[in-house]
């Protein structure tokens, strides 16, 4: 999680010392950690909980529980989605967003979720502003207070339905005219029919944690659906005519050719919506009837999870941990595209990342950022490629290695080079299962004996459907 998401303002020293303690009882801080910490903080000025965050020797729960000891504060960890906009409809959104807190109403429950306990003013205007100071007080974690922000504000306060009958009325050449770059979805105000529809198209999506949208055109209709848990779904059906203004305006925001259209284009657009930055991957396609658009999100703001939260089964845990920590080999996980086989890898270069090892990754995207390993970015355009990326990594003295993927012969070869040479390597294949992974070095040109004689381990995967955490019910027999 980016450190800057949690505001700390620890005036007294004493109290600082207090929250220390806590947070050696709460998260297991060490001294080492904590002398570390102190150092920094003897050096910058700043507050002892940044920099335990940014080095992650605790964790945001941890932190807002401490907090929560010494203001004797209650801490939810989610917050409910059926939320009642009578008092958010009275806020601006921006003051919510600056100071990280909102007013919950549903059901019985009234209280303000609030990320920092130390903002008295802002809270106190707030409680004026609503009538509300008799209504208690509750920590919430950063992310669980932007997903209410998002439940209680449409990015454009419109529905899709309203969006989209103002195209009805809309000549169709002004859209163009009206087409103007953003950089903060929340904060945009332009009333252009367009931008209001890709506002709401991208808010949806984030706030849906969808990892694609797809822009469909046929021959007398324009469809847009969205894939969760990796199944797509429908999401809006905007009129016809409006599809080259859409899909230009995607491609404006992407940076593309706008008059280009025989020829496919990627690109890619940096968003933020709710103080989370979105990463959006977008690959155009020129179909029989207009051009098709994919885009790929990717919230940079999303926390890495450790091996232990995988889902793995305990002896299949054991092994691989094991695997991550051999000196030398090739470790691959395999799968369908978005199974999450990055999100694995992350996992075990995080429990293996330490100061005596230097780790090195070649990827496209870089999904994560994590403290103390060396990222570089693919950037085909001046032919920084996974090859030559692995070839110049080799010479960089790394112990591992990541590639984000082995696309073709020449990566496969220098991966498994490296690995004959005392580097351990991880990467992923497109595979449908381990055994393949096999076959498909093979179709590579791989010799069988350097297989066997590199590749430690193999790993297929899929991502499990899950209940919804607000909808399940215990089933009772």
């Amino acid at each position: 999680m980016d450190d800057s998401l949690i505001p700390i303002a620890e005036e007294q020293t004493a109290e600082g010392a207090h929250l220390a303690d806590i947070l050696v009882r709460r998260a297991g801080l060490s001294e080492t950690q904590l002398r570390e910490a102190m150092a920094v903080q003897e050096e910058t000025g700043e507050d002892i909980g940044r920099i335990l965050l940014r080095q992650r020797a605790i964790d945001e729960i941890d932190f807002l529980g401490a907090l929560g000891e010494i203001f004797d504060l209650e801490l939810k960890t989610s917050l409910p989605s059926d939320i009642n906009t009578d008092f958010t409809s009275q806020v601006a959104i921006g003051f919510l967003k600056s100071h990280k807190m909102v007013p919950i109403q549903a059901g019985d429950e009234h209280f303000l979720a609030i990320h920092d306990p130390y903002v008295f003013q802002p809270l106190d205007d707030l409680r004026k502003l609503l009538e509300i100071e008799g209504v208690p007080c509750v920590l919430a974690p950063h992310a669980a207070i932007v997903n209410a922000i998002n439940f209680a504000y449409d990015m454009t306060q419109d529905s899709a339905e309203e969006v989209m009958q103002g195209m009805d009325e809309e000549d169709p050449e002004a859209l163009f005219s009206e087409i103007e770059e953003t950089s903060d979805l929340l904060d945009d105000t332009s009333d252009a029919p367009v931008i209001r529809l890709v506002n709401l198209m991208f808010s949806q999506a984030v706030r849906d944690n969808a990892s694609d949208i797809h822009i469909e055109p046929y021959q007398n209709s324009l469809k847009i659906r969205q894939r969760l848990d990796g199944i797509l779904y429908d999401m809006l059906q905007p009129p016809k005519h409006v599809q080259s203004a859409l899909i230009s305006r995607i491609k404006i925001m992407a940076k593309l050719n706008i008059a280009e259209k025989r020829l496919p284009q990627d690109g890619r657009i940096e968003l933020r919506i709710a103080n989370k930055e979105i990463d959006v991957r977008v690959s155009t396609l020129p179909t029989a009837f207009g051009e098709r658009v994919v885009l790929r999100l990717l919230d940079k703001s999303s926390i890495l999870i450790s091996l232990a939260d995988l889902g793995m089964p305990e002896d299949r845990l054991e092994q691989f941990s094991r695997v991550i920590r051999a000196v030398n080999g090739i470790v691959l996980v395999t799968g369908p595209t978005g199974s999450g086989k990055t999100t694995t890898l992350y996992a075990a270069l995080t429990t293996i990342n330490s100061t005596d090892v230097n780790i090195i990754t070649v990827e496209d995207p870089i999904e994560y950022r994590i403290s103390g390993i060396g990222q570089v970015q693919v950037n085909s355009k001046i032919n920084l490629t996974f090859a030559s990326g692995l070839r110049s990594i080799v010479r960089q003295d790394p112990d591992v290695i990541l590639v984000g993927e082995i696309r073709d012969t020449e990566t496969a070869e220098i991966a498994i080079q490296s690995a004959l040479t005392g580097h351990l390597v991880f990467s992923t294949l497109h595979t449908n299962d381990s055994a393949s992974a096999v076959t498909r070095l093979r179709d590579m040109g791989i010799e069988p004996f350097l297989i066997s004689s590199s590749v430690n381990a193999i790993l297929a995967q899929r991502l499990v459907r899950i209940i919804c955490s607000h909808c399940r019910q215990e089933y009772e027999q």
